[in-house]
């Protein structure tokens, strides 16, 4: 769960509290209604990239790396750390239970583009991958001495490009646990496949996975694309199905739900309408494909007679009409036996 500025932050962090944000008796109801259904709750914490909610503030903004977009955090200041390691410690203290911490780390558009981090590249032997990796390490270490009974997490697409020997060497195997995130419909099985196999020569041993069930498709998507998800979760079916069983230690796999694209994006699909995609979703996992007893249940629990989404997105102007249709008017997914219809509706 990445709460962001809905975490009711204290002290010298109450600034970054929206004002709806969660109250601690809030957050408590819900991690008493997840372990009421036996769920865990695992929160997030970004630690490096995605971190506007924090450094939009001026009393944060010089511990951006670069000093006109709040996206980075600068990975040289002690005070780096030292927020980072505030942020995470009053999100724990609401979490007494949980055992796992996602520290983010994921799209750090802007690294190595800072001056220090200039400076820094200039040394002989430096480069971008020592410098995430040596961040995420030093976060990870100092989380781990607070919380030492914790397993952390980061999203893993700053590591795919580094090479087996920096990643061994790094030591970062000894601290993290990679979750493999890819949300598209059509997610490359054999290259995915490929990407664990090397993770797991260079000792992360340990992996999860990430899909969605909402969110992902547009950053102005108004209701889900079912069938989108549901194509996400049969190719991530296929990736596990190729991976060596005596070998492969997946820990889980996170189905996320996006609430916006980042901190400055307009909201997405909410939650409710997200919810069918969630069941569907959760149904193919269970079954293997969306297949007719899969839909039985889907259609049971939910109190809906077929699976059809109708799928709106906000009206876009074009030059020679009214209404633009950007994307398509009809597409149908095959899943198995089973086709999915989603269909497009753009207002005149």
């Amino acid at each position: 769960m990445e709460y962001e500025d809905m975490f009711p932050y204290e002290g010298r962090l109450e600034v970054l509290r929206a004002t709806n944000a969660y109250s601690p008796d809030e957050i408590k109801q819900i991690l008493d209604l997840a372990k009421s259904n036996g769920l865990e709750v695992i929160p997030l914490v970004q630690t490096f990239g995605h971190m506007e909610f924090v450094l939009k503030h001026q009393q944060f903004s010089s511990l951006r790396e670069v000093s006109c977009t709040p996206n980075a955090i600068n990975p040289h200041k002690e005070q780096s750390l030292e927020l980072l390691q505030c942020l995470t410690d009053q999100v724990m203290a609401l979490h007494p239970e949980a055992q796992c911490l996602h520290i983010g780390a994921d799209e750090v558009h802007l690294l190595g583009s800072g001056e220090e981090s200039q400076e820094w590249l200039k040394v002989q032997g430096n480069n971008l991958d020592k410098l995430f990796v040596s961040h995420v390490k030093k976060v990870a270490e100092r989380v781990l001495s607070a919380h030492p009974h914790l397993t952390l997490i980061i999203w893993d697409d700053m590591l795919r490009g580094m090479s087996q020997d920096l990643l061994k060497d790094s030591g970062i195997a000894d601290v993290i646990q990679p979750m493999i995130w890819d949300y598209n419909p059509t997610l490359d099985v054999e290259r995915t496949v490929l990407l664990i196999e090397k993770y797991q020569q260079s000792g992360l041993s340990k992996l999860w996975l990430a899909s969605s069930f909402k969110g992902s498709t547009e950053v102005n998507q108004s209701l889900t694309c079912i069938g989108n998800h549901l194509a996400n979760h049969t190719q991530w079916l296929k990736v596990v199905t190729a991976l060596p069983k005596d070998t492969t230690e997946l820990q889980g796999i996170a189905i996320t739900g996006w609430q916006r694209y980042d901190h400055f994006s307009v909201l997405c699909e909410l939650l409710p309408v997200g919810l069918p995609s969630l069941a569907a979703c959760l149904q193919t996992l269970q079954h293997g494909e969306f297949n007719e007893e899969a839909q039985r249940t889907f259609q049971q629990a939910l109190g809906v007679v077929n699976v059809e989404a109708d799928t709106f997105v906000r009206w876009v102007a074009s030059k020679t009409s009214k209404s633009y249709d950007p994307y398509f008017q009809k597409r149908n997914y095959s899943n198995g036996s089973t086709n999915i219809t989603v269909r497009q509706f753009n207002p005149a």
